[in-house]
């Protein structure tokens, strides 16, 4: 497995994946993208156990899905480094006919995307039929997936919390981008949700916290601690605490670069506070 200060460069390298993906058609969400970099990297490249080539059905091997669709830049750039399909395909990012578009979809058959998301609320729903089917199947391996937390603002989640416990399936890990920021502000002002871990609770889930959200190291120990808590009965949710647009100084504190690209002055500031470690596309 990769050591830390490797992990640490892959993420750079993905930050400036994000912002030149983003930049170059004008189009995408890098503050989140930005925001989970360092998660991504540790589930692909230390965590998650995949065999290459891409299968659909998944199965004994984990599987990730991705809720909150909006930000594929970061899954876009960390499946294709991790080697589901080559680097310089990130070139057609939001293109006409390309297979990454601006929410993963399916019908292109990119390799690493088990479901087209977007249409927020959706995906924890979605990782609970897999979770299920795994049961069914005899197989071992863990479900995950991503959700952000402006999107726990939709009713099917909570729905799907409730079933998640009630049937007890304890193969998932289900991880909240806990930023505080949405499209048009702060979580609190657009919906307060209150104290997310105490609700958690309440629907019966085990509730990890991960304070340092932005830490590759301290998210490797909280998801190693959350699949040691596995198999037990209940499903597992960690609730991840990270910085909208991180690696970047002026997307972070704000919510205004959750769905706004960089101009060229802008770009040339950002990578210069990433410089390259594995090569751009």
């Amino acid at each position: 497995m990769p050591d830390i200060q490797t992990l640490e460069k892959t993420t750079t390298q993905v930050r400036r994946d994000i912002l030149r993906m983003v930049h170059k058609v004008n189009s995408g969400h890098p503050g989140g993208s930005l925001g989970c970099a360092e998660f991504f990297v540790a589930l692909y490249f230390e965590l998650m156990d995949f065999s290459l080539p891409f299968t659909m059905d998944g199965k004994n091997e984990d599987v990730f899905f991705l809720s909150n669709g909006h930000i594929s830049p970061v899954f876009y750039s960390v499946l294709s480094r991790r080697g589901f399909f080559p680097i310089e395909e990130l070139n057609t990012f939001r293109l006409i006919d390309s297979r990454l578009q601006g929410h993963p979809t399916t019908h292109e058959g990119l390799p690493g995307v088990r479901v087209a998301s977007g249409s927020l609320g959706q995906g924890l729903s979605v990782a609970l039929g897999a979770a299920l089917t795994k049961k069914l199947n005899h197989d071992p391996k863990t479900v995950f997936v991503l959700m952000g937390d402006g999107e726990l603002q939709e009713g099917q989640n909570w729905e799907a919390l409730m079933f998640a416990a009630a049937k007890k399936v304890d193969n998932l890990i289900a991880t909240v981008d806990l930023n505080g920021k949405q499209i048009d502000g702060s979580t609190d002002e657009v919906l307060p949700m209150g104290s997310v871990k105490a609700k958690l609770e309440a629907f019966g889930w085990e509730v990890l916290v991960l304070k340092e959200g932005n830490s590759i190291s301290h998210i490797i120990d909280t998801l190693h601690l959350a699949k040691s808590k596995l198999g037990q009965g209940k499903p597992i949710a960690i609730l991840m605490e990270t910085e909208m647009g991180n690696g970047v100084d002026f997307m972070m504190h704000t919510h205004a670069w959750h769905g706004k690209a960089p101009n060229d002055e802008q770009l040339a500031n950002a990578l210069a506070q990433n410089e390259a470690t594995l090569g751009d596309y």
